[in-house]
C-alpha cells in the first residue's frame, strides 16, 4: 500500500540521514487542561526515501510516531494542515461518502441473514467437509467488512460466536475464511482491529476450546494486525522463547491494555456533558489502563525472564548529577603539586599477591590459570617500553613469548609481557580501593594550596544546574504516598485472594474513618499514610503467591518503604523470620555464581538418602513437596487425588518443580538423580493440571543433558521419553525446542547411538514440523514488546506534555529491564564478519591478531586505500579505533574518512572524517552510533608526508551487549526529539511574534529540564541511559531555540542580541532590587546561565571518548576533550556569535560618539571594563565568551576609517605615555596612575593581530624613545612590554630596550676600557722616569747636547699623546659621562638635524671621552664582546639627558640644554644666533630646548630683540641675576613630551603607504590568477616590488616622506585588512595559499575624510593611472609595463 506524503516541507530531523514528516491528523481529543489536542501521525524517512517518493507516494508501513499536539504547536510546525478558519484539517473520508442512508440500510439487512445463514451452515456441516456455499457465504462476509460504514453490524455478538466456531473448525479453509473477515474488519482504524480481537481472546473458556492449530491461526491474525502499527526491529537481539499459552495470556493483557489506551485516547467533549462526569470517567479508566498496564509489565517481565537475568540490575542507580552534563564534567580539578602528588594504591583481596608464592614460576602459573579477559592488571617489574606500577586490561594469551597481551594505559596500545610481571587487580567492581581513596581524598583536603580548576563551575547552587533545583520545602519527608505509590500498592491488593482482599478494605474502612464504601473509584482517590501502607505490606507476603511476591519485593514502594524502612519497627522484627520463610529463594540473599556452580558440579555423595531427598534438603522448606510428589506418583489408589495438592502447591511455588527439571543439567555423574527426574517428570506430564507449570524457563537443562556427549545412553532414552511425552501433549514445548536448537541435537544422538533410541525420530519430526509456530512466535513476542515500548513512550509523552505523574505500577522494572547491557561491549571478532581491503589481503589478518608490532601495508595509488567491515546484523558501534605508530613516518595515515551504507556497492554516507596527528597511536574514527550499519569503510585519503602507502596496525571495535538497549534508546531518543523539536518550534514562533516573550523562556525551559531530571532519577537506571535522555533532550529543545533566537531577522537583529542590548542598558539601574530593571536582568541572567549549562565545553565535537579514566600513577583528565566537547557545538558557536555581534554594535557605537573626546581612553577602558563585567554576569568567567567579547570589539575597531583608527591608536599610545610618566611620581597619586595602566594595558591586547596594531606601534615607538631618553629605562618599561608584546608586530619597542641593555653592556665595557688606558698610560709615564733616570746616570759621559736631544724628544711625545688625553688631567671632579648607543633600525633617529659634531659642540674636557668612546667602539666592532654582528659605525646625536649643579639645585636637563648652559661658564650672556649658527639645529628645536630654561624655574633670562613671539631668531640670553633658592631641590627642565597628531601629514602618509601595499598586492594576485601565492612568497613579491619597482613612484615617495621604507610587517598588516574586507580568499583545503576574490573596485585607495565633525570619507577624488616598469621582478609578464590607479 502507498500514501501521499503531503507535507513534505515540514521536516524535522531526528538524526543522521533520519527526517520525520507530518502525514495527517488520527483523532482529537481534550486535554487534561481542556483544550482540544490532535494526535498527529508522524513519518519516520531515511535519506533518499522522500526522494524515491518524489512523486509524493511513500509505503503506508513505513516507520512513524503518533504525537498529541496542541493547535499552537501545529500552526507552528505544520501550518497547513490547519484550515483557513484555523481549524485542524482532520482524516479523508473519501469511502464514506459513496453510500447513501438507504444503500447502508439494504447491506445490513444482508450481513444479518449472511450472518444467520452461515451459522446454520456451520452446525449443519460437523464433522464433514465444508460445502461449497459456507465458504461463499464466509466470503461475501469478508467483502462486506471490509466497508467502513458496516463495521457496526459485526460488532453484534453472533458475529463473535460464528467467529469462534470458524476458528474452532477442523478444516483449514475454514479457519482461512474466519482470518480473511478479521483482517477486514481490523483495516478499518486500530480501535476497531483492538476491539475485535479482544472480544475474541476474551471469550468464555477460550484457552480450553481453542487447541494449539486455532490458538496459533488467532495469534497469527494478531501479529499480522499490530505488524503495521510498530515496525520495530529486534535484529541481533537473542529475545526469548515464550511458550504460545503464555503467549496467548501477554496478548489477551495486550489487547486490553490497548483497548483502555483508545478510550481514554478517544475522550471528546460532548454537548451537555459534564465536565465532572467527563474526570470521573477519565480517572477510572486511567486507573483501570495502569492496572492492566502493571499485570501486561508483570507477565511480560515474567515472560522474558528478565526477572531471574536482572535480579543482580535492581540496585541499579545513576550519579546524582544533571543529566545535561558530559560525564566527568564534574569531576574534581583540584590537583595535586607534582612535587606531592603521590599515586595511590589499591588492590583487590581475592586475588593474592606475588609475595605469597614460594617460586616465580608459582605465581606465573596463578596468574595464568587465574587472569581472565577484562581484567585490571598491574605491571610489578619494568619492561622494555612498560614500568612498574602501569595498569592496563588483560586482552588474551597464546603460546608465544612473551605470552599475556595487555591493553596499557600509559601507552595507549597492547603491548605483550610475562605471567610473572603481572599483578591481578579484578574486574572494575571488584577492585576493593574505597578505603584507601578515601585517605587520599583527606591527604588532598588538608593541603593548603589548592590549583583552580580548569573548568569553572558556578558557587552557588541557583546554576550549578540547568534547572533551578526545588526548594528544601519540596524534599522534605512525607506523611503520606503519593498517587504512584498507593496505585502500585493497590495493584497487589488486587491480587488478593476475595478474602484477603475485604481484610485489606476493612483496615483501611478502619484507620481511614471513611464513611462510603471503598469502591475502585473512591479507593483511586484516597491519601494513604505511609503507617498504613508499611502494615499492610507486612501483611502481604504471606498472601501473595510466588510471582506476586517476586514482583512486590522488586516493586519501588516495596523497596522504600519495605524492611529497609521498618528495620527499627518492633512489628518488622516479630515478622521477619515469617517473612523470609515465605520469599521465593530468588528474592532472598544468596552466595556468589561461582560458589552455587561450584557446589552444583560436587556429587552430594556423603549426605545419606536417595538423591531426590538430597535435592528436596537443598530446596528447604519448600523441597518437601518433591518428595510428597514422588510419593503421590508411585501410590496404588487413586493419583489424581494424591497428586492434585502436590500440583497445586507447585502452581504456586514453582521454585521446588524448576529445582527438579534444572538437575537435568547437573554432571553426568548424577546418574540416578537424573532417573528419578526422569521418571517423575514423564509420569507428571499425565495431569493435565502439570502442563500449566513453567516448563519452558528449564527446558535448556533438558538440551543440556540432549548435547552432552557424557550423557548415559538410558538417562538419554529416558529423556527422549520424556520430550516425546511433552511434546505430544502440548505443541508449546515443541516450539521452544526448536528454538533451543533441539533438531540438531537430536539427529547428533541418533547418529551416535545408531538409530536405535526410541521415538528420537518421532520427537525430531515433531520439533521440526513447528519451525513455522516458532517464527510466528518470534515475531509475536517482537510485536508485543514493540507495541509495549510504543505504549510506555506514549506515557512518557503525556508526562512531558501534562506534567503529570507517572501511575503505572513497574514502569521503572520495565525501563530496568529495556536499559539492561548499556555498559556491557562486546569485542571486535564478534561485531563483524569479515574484513577486506583494498590491496594485499593476505595481510588482512594483521589488522584484528592484536599484535601492535604487525600491519597491513597497502600497495596501491595514493588515496585509494580502504578497509572495509561487514558486520553482523544488528550490531550499533560503540567505538571503531585505529591503530597506528609515529614511527611509520610517511607510511602513517593523516586523513582517514568513514562511510556507511547498506552494502559494499552503497557506501555513500560519510560518518566521519578525521585528521590523524603525526603523534597518534589510537584513532577515534566512529562513537555511540545509533544506526547499526551493515557495512562500515575506512578510507585513507592521505599518508603523513605526501607518503604513497599506508601501514595500519590493527582496527578495533567495541559495539553494545545484544539486549534491547540499543533498540529502546534509538525509540526514546527519536520520540524525545521529535517532541522537543516540535515544542522548541512552538517557543521560537511566539519569540519571533513578540521578542518579550523571550524573558518567559527561562521559566519554560526549566520545567521541562527539571522535570527531565527527575524522569531520569526515577526512573532511568544508570548513568548511560540518563546522559543519552539528557543529551537528546538537549539538543533537541536547546540547540534549536538557541540558533532561533540567535538568528538575526529582517532588522539584522536576533531576538537575544535585542535581550542582550536591553539588559546593557537596564544594568545600571539595576542595582535598586526593587525595581523592574532588576527583575529584569535577573530573569536574562537565569537565561543564560541555563543555556551555556551544559557547554564546558565539551563537547565532541566530535563525540565523547567514553574509555574508562585511568587511576593510579597514570590518572590523567583529558581537558583538551571537554575544551572539543563544547566550543564546536551549535548551542556555544551560536550563542558566542550573538555576544560578540552585540558588543560590536555596542563598542562602535561608543567609537562613533566618542573618539574625539579628550577622554577618550579612560571612558573607552570604562566601557570595556563594564562589557566584560556584563559577560561574566551573563555567562560566568567562560573564555569562549571573553574571547567572543575580545573578537566583537576588534571587529567595531576594525570599523573604524584608517584615520580615526590612527587617532584611536595614538590616543591609546599617548594615554599610555603619560601612566608611565605619572606613575614616576610617587605615592598615592602614583598607585592611581599604575591602576589606570593596568586597565590601560588591559584593553590594549585587543589590537594584537589587527590591522592598526601597527600604526599604533608606530606612535607608541615614538613616545617610549623620548621617554627613554628623557628619563631613562624602569621596570616599568619591560613590565608594560609583557603584557602587551603581542600588540607590536614589528617587536621595535622590545628592541628598544634589548637596544638599552646592549648599550649598558657596552658601558660597563667601557669603563674597564678607560682603567686599562689609564693603567698604560701611568705605566708609560713610570717607564719614561727610569730611563731619564738611567740616561742621568749614564749619561756624564755622553756630551750634554746629545741628552738634550733625548729629553726634547720624549717631551715632544707626552705633548701630543696629553691632547687627546685632557680629561685624564683635568683639574676638578671629572664629571661622569654614558654614552647610549641607539640602533637607527628600531629607534626613530632619522632626521639629519639631530647629527652633532662633538668637536664643535662639546666641551674640550668631554670630547677626550667621546674620542676614547668612539676607539672602543670600533674595536668592538672589530672584536665583538656583546654581540656578533655586521660593523657599524658610531654616529654622535643631540639626544639625551644630563644632570647639571647650579648652585645648590640640581638641573635635569636634555643633552642641547646641557651644552647650551656649559657655555655659561666661561660667557655672562650667549647670543642666539651664534647657537643656532654652531649647533646647525633648527629654530624649533632650538626654541623647544630653551623654553624650559627661560621659564620661572629656569636659571637663564631671554631678552629678544626682534618682537617676533613665539619663535627665538634673534635674542640673547644671560643667567638669571636672582639667587636660587638655597634649599636643594632637583629641577626638571627636560622639554615636555610632543605629541603627534594622527590627522596630521604623518597619519595620512601612513595611509598612502597602506593603500600603495594593498594595490600592490592585489596587482600581484590578479597576475597569478587561480593559482594563487603562498603567503610567504607574496610578502617577499611585494617587498622586493617596493624596492625595484621603482616603486612608490618618486612623487609618492615625496608625499610619503624622506626614507620611507616597508617591512614584512607591513605587508602581513595589509593582506591581514584585504582578507577581513573579503577581496582576498585563502584555499578550503590550503589556508596557506591566497587568491583574489573580488573585482579591485573596493581596493581603490583613498583617503579619510580630515574634518572634524565627519567619519565618512573626503569627496571624490581624481584618479590617474600610473606606468610601473618590471625591472626583473619574479611576477612581471613579457609586456614591459604593468599599471595600476592610485591616488592624487
Amino acid at each position: 500500500m502507498v500514501g501521499e506524503l503531503r507535507y513534505r516541507e515540514f521536516r524535522v530531523p531526528l538524526g543522521p540521514g533520519l527526517h520525520a514528516y507530518p502525514e495527517e491528523m488520527i483523532r482529537q481529543r481534550v486535554g487534561h487542561d481542556g483544550h482540544p489536542e490532535f494526535q498527529i501521525r508522524w513519518l519516520i524517512l531515511r535519506r533518499g526515501d522522500e526522494s524515491e517518493g518524489a512523486s509524493g507516494q511513500v509505503d503506508c508501513k513505513a516507520e512513524h510516531i503518533l504525537l498529541w499536539m496542541s493547535s499552537d504547536d501545529i500552526y507552528a510546525n505544520c501550518h497547513k494542515m490547519m484550515d483557513e478558519d484555523g481549524q485542524v484539517l482532520g482524516p479523508s473520508q473519501e469511502s464514506a461518502g459513496a453510500l447513501d442512508k438507504s444503500v447502508l440500510g439494504e447491506m445490513e439487512v444482508d450481513v444479518k441473514g449472511l450472518i444467520q445463514r452461515a451459522l446454520r451452515q456451520l452446525e449443519e456441516c460437523v464433522g464433514t467437509t465444508p460445502p461449497a456455499p459456507l465458504l461463499h457465504t464466509a466470503h461475501v462476509l469478508s467483502a462486506y467488512a471490509s466497508i467502513e460504514p458496516l463495521a457496526g453490524v459485526f460488532k453484534d455478538p453472533k458475529v463473535l460466536d460464528l467467529l469462534m466456531h470458524m476458528l474452532n473448525s477442523p478444516d483449514y479453509q475454514i479457519r482461512w475464511s474466519a482470518g480473511r473477515m478479521i483482517q477486514a474488519l481490523s483495516s478499518h482504524d486500530a480501535g476497531t482491529r483492538t476491539q475485535i480481537l479482544l472480544s475474541l481472546s476474551q471469550q468464555e473458556a477460550i484457552e480450553k476450546q481453542l487447541d494449539f492449530d486455532s490458538r496459533c491461526a488467532l495469534l497469527a491474525l494478531f501479529a499480522q494486525a499490530t505488524l503495521a502499527e510498530h515496525p520495530m526491529s529486534f535484529e541481533g537481539i537473542q529475545l526469548t522463547q515464550v511458550p504460545g499459552r503464555l503467549l496467548f495470556a501477554l496478548v489477551k493483557h495486550y489487547l486490553q491494555a490497548t483497548f483502555l489506551l483508545d478510550q481514554l485516547n478517544s475522550s471528546t467533549r460532548q454537548s451537555g456533558a459534564q465536565n465532572e462526569d467527563l474526570s470521573r470517567n477519565r480517572s477510572r479508566l486511567e486507573l483501570e489502563f495502569s492496572m492492566v498496564m502493571g499485570t501486561l509489565i508483570s507477565e511480560l517481565v515474567r515472560a522474558m525472564r528478565w526477572d531471574q537475568a536482572g535480579n543482580r540490575t535492581g540496585t541499579w542507580s545513576h550519579s546524582p548529577d544533571s543529566i545535561f552534563q558530559p560525564q566527568g564534567a564534574d569531576a574534581d580539578d583540584t590537583q595535586l603539586p607534582a612535587a606531592q602528588a603521590q599515586p595511590f594504591v589499591y588492590g583487590s583481596k581475592r586475588f593474592r599477591p606475588r609475595s605469597q608464592f614460594a617460586s616465580g614460576n608459582t605465581y606465573a602459573l596463578y596468574v595464568r590459570d587465574t587472569l581472565q579477559p577484562g581484567m585490571r592488571v598491574r605491571m610489578l617489574d619494568n619492561f622494555e617500553e612498560i614500568s612498574a606500577g602501569d595498569e592496563g586490561e588483560f586482552r588474551q594469551s597464546n603460546s608465544g613469548m612473551p605470552p599475556a597481551q595487555v591493553f596499557w594505559e600509559s601507552t595507549g596500545r597492547t603491548y605483550w609481557v610475562h605471567w610473572h610481571m603481572l599483578e591481578i587487580l579484578g574486574f572494575e567492581e571488584d577492585i576493593e580501593d574505597m578505603a584507601v581513596a578515601d585517605q587520599y581524598q583527606q591527604t588532598v583536603g588538608a593541603l593548603d594550596q589548592a590549583l583552580p580548576s580548569l573548568r569553572w563551575k558556578p558557587m552557588s547552587e541557583l546554576y550549578a544546574a540547568p534547572y533551578v533545583l526545588p526548594d528544601d520545602d519540596d524534599s522534605e519527608e512525607r506523611e503520606h504516598l503519593t498517587q504512584a505509590e498507593w496505585w502500585e500498592l493497590l495493584f497487589f491488593i488486587r491480587q488478593l485472594e476475595e478474602s484477603d482482599h475485604q481484610v485489606i478494605l476493612q483496615l483501611l474502612q478502619e484507620n481511614l474513618d471513611g464513611e462510603h464504601i471503598l469502591d475502585d473509584e473512591i479507593l483511586s482517590e484516597l491519601v494513604v499514610p505511609i503507617e498504613l501502607a508499611q502494615e499492610m505490606m507486612l501483611s502481604m507476603p504471606q498472601k501473595l503467591d510466588d510471582n506476586s511476591l517476586r514482583d512486590l519485593v522488586n516493586c519501588r514502594i516495596y523497596r522504600k518503604y519495605g524492611p529497609a524502612a521498618l528495620t527499627s519497627q518492633a512489628a518488622y522484627q516479630a515478622s521477619l523470620e515469617t517473612e523470609q520463610q515465605v520469599l521465593p529463594p530468588e528474592a532472598q540473599p544468596q552466595e556468589s555464581e561461582g560458589a552455587a556452580k561450584a557446589e552444583a558440579q560436587e556429587a552430594p555423595c556423603w549426605s545419606p538418602g536417595s538423591p531426590l531427598q538430597r535435592l528436596a534438603e537443598e530446596c528447604s522448606p519448600t523441597g518437601k513437596v518433591l518428595l510428597d510428589l514422588e510419593r503421590a506418583l508411585g501410590s496404588e489408589g487413586s493419583r489424581e487425588s494424591a497428586v492434585a495438592p502436590c500440583l497445586l502447591q507447585l502452581q504456586r511455588h514453582p521454585q521446588p518443580f524448576l529445582v527438579l527439571m534444572q538437575s537435568l543439567g547437573t554432571p553426568a555423574t548424577n546418574r540416578a538423580l537424573h532417573l528419578s527426574a526422569l521418571r517423575i517428570l514423564t509420569q507428571l506430564v499425565d495431569f493435565p493440571e502439570a502442563l500449566l507449570l513453567p516448563w519452558h524457563e528449564a527446558m535448556s537443562a533438558c538440551m543440556a543433558c540432549l548435547q552432552s556427549p557424557k550423557t548415559d545412553r538410558e538417562v538419554l532414552q529416558e529423556l527422549i521419553l520424556f520430550l516425546h511425552r511433552l511434546t505430544s501433549a502440548s505443541r508449546d514445548y515443541a516450539v521452544v525446542l526448536n528454538q533451543l536448537g533441539a533438531r540438531d541435537a537430536i539427529s547428533k544422538a541418533l547418529e551416535k547411538h545408531h538409530g536405535k533410541l526410541e521415538l528420537a525420530q518421532e520427537l525430531r519430526d515433531i520439533v521440526f514440523k513447528c519451525e513455522k509456530h516458532a517464527h510466528l512466535y518470534r515475531k509475536l513476542t517482537t510485536n508485543i514488546l514493540g507495541g509495549c515500548i510504543q505504549m510506555v513512550l506514549g506515557q512518557i509523552e503525556d508526562h512531558r506534555r501534562t506534567h503529570r505523574p507517572i501511575n503505572i505500577p513497574f514502569f521503572d522494572v520495565f525501563l530496568r529491564h529495556l536499559c539492561q547491557g548499556t555498559s556491557v561491549e562486546v569485542k571486535e571478532d564478534k561485531c563483524w564478519e569479515k574484513v577486506e581491503v583494498s590491496s594485499n589481503p593476505q595481510q588482512a589478518g594483521k589488522l584484528t591478531d592484536r599484535n601492535p608490532k604487525t600491519y597491513w601495508e597497502s600497495s596501491s595509488s595514493s588515496g585509494s586505500h580502504f578497509i572495509t567491515l561487514h558486520m553482523r546484523q544488528g550490531i550499533l558501534i560503540r567505538q571503531l579505533i585505529l591503530l597506528v605508530a609515529s614511527e611509520d613516518s610517511s607510511y602513517m595515515p593523516a586523513r582517514v574518512v568513514v562511510c556507511g551504507g547498506d552494502n559494499a556497492s552503497s557506501l555513500t554516507t560519510e560518518l566521519n572524517s578525521v585528521n590523524v596527528l603525526p603523534c597518534a597511536s589510537r584513532v577515534v574514527l566512529l562513537e555511540n552510533l545509533t544506526h547499526p550499519w551493515p557495512v562500515i569503510q575506512i578510507r585513507i585519503k592521505r599518508c603523513h608526508q605526501g607518503g604513497m602507502d599506508t601501514r595500519i596496525r590493527g582496527v578495533e571495535v567495541l559495539g553494545p551487549k545484544t539486549t534491547g538497549w540499543p533498540v529502546f534508546r534509538e525509540q526514546l531518543c527519536r520520540h524525545t526529539r521529535l517532541f522537543y523539536m516540535i515544542r522548541a518550534q512552538s517557543w521560537s514562533q511566539d519569540i519571533a511574534e513578540n521578542r518579550r516573550s523571550l524573558l518567559h523562556l527561562s521559566s519554560r525551559l526549566n520545567g521541562a529540564l527539571r522535570q527531565e531530571q527527575n524522569f531520569a532519577d526515577y526512573f532511568l537506571p544508570d548513568d548511560e541511559a540518563a546522559q543519552a535522555l539528557g543529551k537528546t533532550c538537549w539538543e533537541a529543545l536547546v540547540s534549536p531555540l538557541v540558533q532561533n533566537i540567535t538568528s538575526p531577522d529582517e532588522e539584522g537583529v536576533s531576538p537575544l542580541g535585542w535581550l542582550l542590548d536591553q539588559y546593557l542598558e537596564c544594568r545600571e539601574a539595576s542595582h535598586n532590587p526593587q525595581s523592574r530593571a532588576a527583575a529584569f536582568c535577573s530573569r536574562v541572567r537565569r537565561l543564560t546561565h541555563l543555556l551555556v549549562h551544559v557547554e564546558p565545553c565539551q563537547a565532541p565535537p566530535p563525540p565523547v571518548i567514553a574509555t574508562p579514566r585511568p587511576k593510579g600513577r597514570n590518572r590523567s583528565h583529558d581537558w583538551s576533550s571537554l575544551a572539543t566537547r563544547g566550543l564546536p557545538s551549535s548551542i556555544m558557536r551560536n550563542l558566542t556569535r550573538c555576544w560578540q555581534a552585540v558588543v560590536e554594535e555596542q563598542v562602535h557605537s561608543f567609537l562613533v560618539s566618542h573618539w574625539r573626546d579628550e577622554n577618550f581612553v579612560p571612558r573607552y577602558c570604562e566601557h570595556f571594563y563594564n562589557l566584560r563585567k556584563s559577560s561574566t554576569e551573563l555567562f560566568g568567567p567562560r573564555a569562549a565568551f571573553l574571547l567572543a567579547l575580545q573578537n566583537g570589539c576588534a571587529a567595531a575597531l576594525l570599523r573604524l576609517p584608517f584615520l580615526a583608527a590612527a587617532h584611536v591608536s595614538e590616543q591609546f599610545a599617548r594615554h599610555i605615555d603619560q601612566r608611565i610618566q605619572g606613575s614616576r611620581i610617587g605615592g598615592a597619586r602614583g598607585m592611581e596612575m599604575l591602576a589606570q595602566l593596568q586597565r590601560c594595558l588591559e584593553t590594549v591586547l585587543l589590537f594584537s593581530g589587527l590591522e592598526m596594531a601597527t600604526t599604533f606601534e608606530h606612535y607608541y615607538q615614538h613616545y617610549m624613545a623620548d621617554r627613554l631618553l628623557s628619563m631613562g629605562s624602569s621596570w616599568l618599561e619591560g613590565a608594560v612590554l609583557e603584557q602587551i608584546g603581542l600588540c607590536f608586530p614589528n617587536r621595535l619597542p622590545q628592541q628598544m630596550l634589548r637596544s638599552l641593555s646592549t648599550s649598558e653592556e657596552l658601558q660597563r665595557q667601557f669603563h674597564v676600557y678607560q682603567l686599562q688606558r689609564l693603567d698604560q698610560e701611568l705605566l708609560k709615564l713610570d717607564d719614561a722616569e727610569k730611563r731619564i733616570q738611567v740616561g742621568a746616570s749614564a749619561g756624564s759621559q755622553e756630551p750634554e747636547s746629545q741628552r738634550k736631544t733625548v729629553r726634547s724628544a720624549a717631551a715632544m711625545r707626552f705633548l701630543e699623546e696629553e691632547e687627546d688625553n685632557k680629561d685624564f688631567y683635568y683639574e676638578g671632579v671629572m664629571p661622569e659621562v654614558s654614552v647610549l648607543v641607539l640602533s637607527p633600525r628600531c629607534w626613530p633617529v632619522s632626521s639629519i638635524s639631530h647629527i652633532m659634531d662633538p668637536r664643535i659642540c662639546i666641551p674640550s674636557f668631554l670630547r677626550g671621552t667621546l674620542n676614547r668612546y668612539s676607539n672602543f667602539y670600533s674595536r668592538t666592532q672589530r672584536h665583538p664582546v656583546v654581540d656578533g654582528g655586521l660593523q657599524r659605525q658610531i654616529q654622535w646625536t643631540w639626544l639625551g639627558r644630563a644632570e647639571l649643579q647650579f648652585g645648590d639645585n640640581l638641573l635635569h636637563v636634555s643633552t642641547i640644554q646641557m651644552w647650551l648652559l656649559l657655555y655659561f661658564n666661561d660667557l655672562k650672556t650667549v647670543c642666539v644666533d651664534s647657537l643656532v649658527a654652531l649647533s646647525g639645529l633648527s629654530v624649533e628645536l632650538l626654541n623647544q630646548a630653551i623654553r624650559p630654561l627661560t621659564s620661572s624655574r629656569g636659571p637663564l633670562d631671554f631678552h629678544e630683540q626682534e618682537n617676533i613671539p613665539g619663535v627665538c631668531i634673534s635674542g640673547v640670553l644671560k643667567v638669571r641675576d636672582e639667587e636660587p633658592t638655597p634649599r636643594r631641590s632637583s629641577v626638571w627642565l627636560i622639554p615636555p613630551q610632543t605629541y603627534m597628531k594622527a590627522e596630521g601629514e604623518g597619519g595620512r602618509n601612513l595611509e598612502k603607504r597602506r593603500n600603495l601595499l594593498n594595490c600592490l598586492i592585489v596587482r600581484i594576485l590578479k597576475a597569478h590568477g587561480d593559482e594563487g601565492l603562498h603567503i610567504d612568497q607574496l610578502v617577499c613579491l611585494v617587498l622586493e616590488a617596493w624596492r625595484k619597482g621603482p616603486c612608490p613612484p618618486r612623487s609618492l615617495l615625496y608625499s610619503l616622506g624622506k626614507n620611507s621604507t616597508c617591512s614584512s610587517t607591513d605587508v602581513l598588516s595589509c593582506i591581514l585588512h584585504l582578507l577581513g574586507k573579503g577581496t582576498l580568499r585563502r584555499q578550503d583545503d590550503r589556508p596557506q595559499i591566497l587568491i583574489y576574490a573580488v573585482p579591485v573596485t573596493v581596493m581603490e585607495p583613498h583617503l579619510e575624510s580630515l574634518s572634524p565633525g565627519s567619519l565618512g570619507p573626503n569627496p571624490p577624488l581624481t584618479f590617474h593611472t600610473l606606468q610601473i616598469r618590471s625591472r626583473g621582478v619574479p611576477y612581471a609578464s613579457s609586456t614591459g609595463t604593468h599599471s595600476f590607479s592610485t591616488f592624487r
